[in-house]
């Protein structure tokens, strides 16, 4: 099992803001909701289009080109066209570190 690795500090993030990064190659979208730091792939499951850009509605990310949301959580998808999740990675803050578990 890969480590947790750091990828953002927590001043980096808006409250209830996005905030896209790279891990090994690997788009990563940080959400910051509710007090909380959560971590999905930066892609929409439904096209290929970074979550990143979009806005969070509910504890859920909301893609703007289509409008496809997904749980901050679970990466369930919440809303057509999407119907396949998208996948969630395990997330702590560490002294003010971001670190992501791919």
């Amino acid at each position: 099992m890969s480590e947790f690795r750091t990828v953002a500090r927590l001043e980096e993030i808006p409250d209830n803001g996005l905030h896209p990064v790279e891990l090994d190659g690997v788009s990563i979208v940080l959400a910051s909701s509710e007090g909380e730091v959560l971590a999905l792939r930066d892609q929409c499951s439904h096209e290929e289009f970074p979550l990143s850009d979009g806005e969070l509605v509910n504890g859920q990310v909301e893609c703007i080109l289509h409008g496809a949301r997904f749980d901050l959580r679970t990466g369930a998808a919440k809303a057509l066209p999407a119907v396949r999740p998208v996948k969630t990675y395990e997330c702590r803050v560490v002294d003010g570190e971001i670190q992501v578990r791919l």
